[in-house]
């Protein structure tokens, strides 16, 4: 198996796109909006090199290259229609999460702020024996912020580093959003095959119920993770995608606050394949959950969609900003909205990685951090059991 680092100016599905590899995984990342697009083991690895990252059953288009007249009658209009014309994978909400208002609708600003829909600008990166690192930035005009991404692979691990930077080019603290829209798919996430993972504890269901009128969960609940209040009584296991076909939902869920490591996770036990994204429970104190089963009839989804977002950020609900400013505060007595001072940075990091575990594997329990490694511990196990470690060499 090589180990050769690379990263190229690469098409992806007629995209431009950055590719990194390092001989064991790849990662596509594209130009409009930022979008992580792939995530897989190379073809010589002999590992399952099915990427978990959700791709639509539709032709995306750089959504920077969105205009209404043309493409909302394959996209649907703004304010949605210009984020879905280029959604794939793991997209970026800043400096909002949910809807704009409607003023600021009507002033072009597209559903989750105005980063994954912007175009991207290289700004370095370099290829080393050891490493290949790509950096990324966006302007956000609107929002008066600056925003920079790294993306690190290390030789020989099947881990990827982030590293973001957001920058306050105002005069005034800046209060906003921020919130890594990781959304997965078929052929990776099945019902029969796939569960998912994360240290939840309290949540919420969502107040408005669910496109179309098609909601699985019972609109403005409030739960444990991850038994959810069905709409139809009882309760739904969040953890087990796809249960109800031709509905979906939105729940937020808080991650354990006696933890530092936040995590979210998906397993296909039939593939035996993993994807972790592993963050700082300080910077992402939340996640939102948002599974779409052939429920939603308006184009371009057309029920013929299958996906789940694993959102880990600063706040629970994409609900409107103004909603969650002066109505919402604090929820469960934790904060919802973050800030960069005047003329100041914030920074965050975090990992994802991906990881082939063993037949027989129950499930993730958790994930850990050891000096230089990830540790999944099975769920299976009736004592707690390390059954994979990924070399990780960037913890610090």
């Amino acid at each position: 198996m090589t180990h050769e680092l690379f990263c190229q100016k690469r098409a992806w599905h007629g995209r431009e796109s950055f590719t990194l590899g390092n001989g064991l995984i790849r990662l596509a990342t594209l130009i409009g909006g930022g979008h992580i697009a792939e995530l897989r083991f190379e073809d010589s690895t002999g590992l399952p090199t099915t990427s978990p990252l959700w791709v639509p059953p539709w032709e995306t288009i750089e959504p920077y290259r969105y205009r209404h007249d043309v493409h909302a009658a394959k996209y649907g209009p703004m304010p949605g229609g210009k984020l879905i014309s280029g959604l794939v994978g793991h997209n970026i909400c800043l400096d909002y999460f949910g809807p704009p208002s409607p003023e600021e609708a009507r002033q072009g600003l597209p559903q989750h702020g105005e980063a994954a829909c912007s175009r991207w600008r290289r700004a370095g990166g370099r290829v080393s024996a050891h490493e290949a690192v790509l950096a990324l930035t966006a302007k956000l005009p609107a929002a008066g912020l600056r925003f920079r991404r790294e993306i690190h692979l290390h030789r020989g691990e099947s881990v990827v580093y982030f590293k973001e930077t957001v920058t306050n080019e105002g005069k005034l603290d800046h209060f906003f959003h921020w919130v890594q829209h990781v959304t997965l798919g078929p052929p990776f996430l099945s019902s029969r095959d796939s569960t998912l993972a994360l240290p939840g504890t309290r949540a919420v269901t969502f107040p408005y119920g669910y496109d179309e009128g098609k909601a699985l969960l019972a609109a403005k609940r409030e739960f444990r993770w991850p038994l959810a209040p069905s709409a139809a009584g009882g309760r739904v296991n969040l953890s087990r995608p796809f249960s109800h076909n031709g509905l979906g939902f939105v729940a937020g869920v808080l991650v354990d606050p006696n933890r530092d490591l936040g995590f979210v996770a998906a397993l296909n036990a039939q593939k035996g394949l993993l994807i972790a994204y592993c963050f700082s429970r300080r910077d992402f104190p939340w996640v939102a959950i948002w599974e779409e089963n052939r429920a939603i009839a308006a184009i371009p989804w057309k029920r013929r969609t299958q996906a789940v977002g694993l959102e880990f950020g600063t706040t629970p609900l994409p609900v409107p900003r103004h909603e969650n400013f002066t109505e919402g505060g604090p929820l469960f007595g934790v904060p919802t909205v973050t800030c960069v001072p005047a003329r100041g940075t914030r920074v965050v990091r975090y990992a994802a990685f991906l990881a082939q575990l063993p037949a027989g594997f129950g499930g993730v329990r958790d994930i850990k951090v050891g000096e230089k490694e990830f540790i999944v511990l099975d769920a299976g196990a009736k004592e707690p059991c390390r059954v994979g470690a990924v070399v990780a060499s960037n913890l610090a």
